[in-house]
């Protein structure tokens, strides 16, 4: 098989999250374990960083990695889901692996995968530390899948855990309340190894301290020991509690990344302490080139000046909140909205935080979970937001475009695949 006829086999033989939902989730490490075993444990010959939470895992991985390729590490990136081609999840210093690796894997190991019969996402974490093995990484950052306690990612022990903050998402996979939510999320903390919470939250913080004192994890808030402030041209000012300072000037520009930063501070300045050598330089280039470094897509994206448009991944309640925000500090006439949801989320909450001045584009994406545009619009209509439908999210998309003036601003969201068909269609 070819490269492309190797991802037809992969789409249609195992089931993938990414367009099923939770008939393809697995409640066990069961089959992760299996895969480990018959391939060695490759994850043991490198060296890791876990990055879970709800929402900000990408972006705080991606900025980890770009920081550890600055200091001259040979840094593993494993993300998930892609937006674009499926290599995008595993790649180093920035290269995803290449098509001819991809092919080879499923070839020689196809009767395994027929057999084991793992879901999408598990035989992804069997070949991306498998390749980083092969490809001799020094260290490589990983980021959880989905909750963490059963994540595949999950049977890594990293020098640092890192979970970025914990809100309401796959609620019927993880559980209906923050509690529960947050336990899935501890479930990365590993006995003595330090775990940072990126973001304190009355109503989950006992959980992760609970969770480390049970099993000797150091454990520290980032927001306990930074300060951030952001001005009005994306540059950041921090200063921790030691007295360090730095003015960062990131290349995301998603008002979001002033709770993501802190995080990634400490944690960079935790594996410091530890012995992993990573001057100052690095930290301030590798966050500004995050984009440049990692080929990161979909935050917060500018994809043109004339309608201002941007492109965001935030998908549940709390990320669409964030951008809802920044939206209003956008200057323009009219806002025109692209949005598509999977019928998973809290569409309701989503909706209602959305702004009802502006024109909707309701859509949906082209895969299974894509909650119907019809329907979308139907709910949206009851909170006030009113708009047309489109089968397609390039229709949608070209329909915001003509209606749209030089002086007006289009967003694209909802979804993280909404977000991806715009990029593929954009993107070279």
């Amino acid at each position: 098989m070819n490269y492309q006829e190797t991802l037809e086999w992969l789409f249609a033989r195992l089931p993938m999250f990414q367009r099923e939902g939770q008939a393809a989730y697995k409640g066990n490490l069961d089959n992760t374990l299996r895969l480990d075993r018959y391939f060695d444990s490759p994850h043991r010959r490198f060296k890791t960083i876990h990055v879970g939470g709800t929402n900000g895992k990408g972006s705080v991985s991606h900025m980890l990695a770009s920081v550890l390729q600055e200091a001259g590490y040979k840094t593993g990136l494993y993300t998930s889901p892609h937006l674009k081609d499926f290599r995008e999840r595993i790649k180093i210093n920035g290269g995803m692996i290449p098509e001819s690796a991809v092919v080879d894997f499923v070839a020689r190991h196809q009767a395994l995968f027929l057999e084991v019969q793992p879901s999408f996402f598990e035989m992804t974490v069997a070949m991306a530390f498998a390749y980083f093995a092969d490809s001799q990484v020094d260290i490589a950052v990983i980021e959880v899948g989905l909750g963490g306690r059963l994540d595949s990612t999950n049977i890594i022990t990293p020098l640092l855990s890192i979970v970025t903050n914990i809100s309401f998402d796959h609620v019927a996979l993880l559980g209906d309340t923050l509690e529960k939510i947050a336990g899935e999320k501890a479930g990365i903390l590993k006995p003595g190894v330090p775990a940072i919470i990126g973001t304190r939250d009355p109503a989950t913080d006992f959980v992760f301290e609970r969770k480390a004192a049970e099993q000797g994890t150091p454990l520290q808030f980032a927001t306990d020991n930074w300060e951030c402030h952001r001005h009005e041209d994306n540059t950041y000012d921090l200063k921790n509690k030691q007295g360090a300072v730095y003015h960062l000037a990131p290349e995301l520009k998603g008002f979001y990344q002033r709770k993501n930063i802190p995080a990634v501070l400490e944690a960079l300045l935790e594996l410091r302490a530890s012995g992993l050598p990573l001057p100052d330089r690095a930290i301030r280039d590798g966050i500004a080139r995050i984009v440049q470094n990692t080929g990161l897509f979909g935050r917060w994206q500018e994809l043109s000046r004339a309608p201002y448009t941007v492109c965001d991944t935030g998908h549940n309640l709390d990320g669409i909140t964030e951008s809802v925000a920044q939206i209003a500090t956008c200057t323009h006439e009219r806002l025109h909205v692209v949005l598509g949801m999977v019928n998973d989320k809290d569409v309701s909450g989503v909706l209602r935080v959305l702004p009802a001045e502006a024109t909707y584009y309701f859509t949906k994406a082209a895969l299974p979970r894509a909650l119907n545009e019809e329907i979308l619009a139907r709910q949206a209509h009851t909170v006030g937001l009113d708009g047309e439908c489109y089968p397609t999210v390039a229709e949608a998309y070209a329909a915001a475009r003509k209606a749209a003036t030089a002086k007006d601003m289009i967003y694209i969201g909802g979804s993280t695949f909404v977000v991806a068909e715009v990029l593929d269609g954009v993107l070279p």
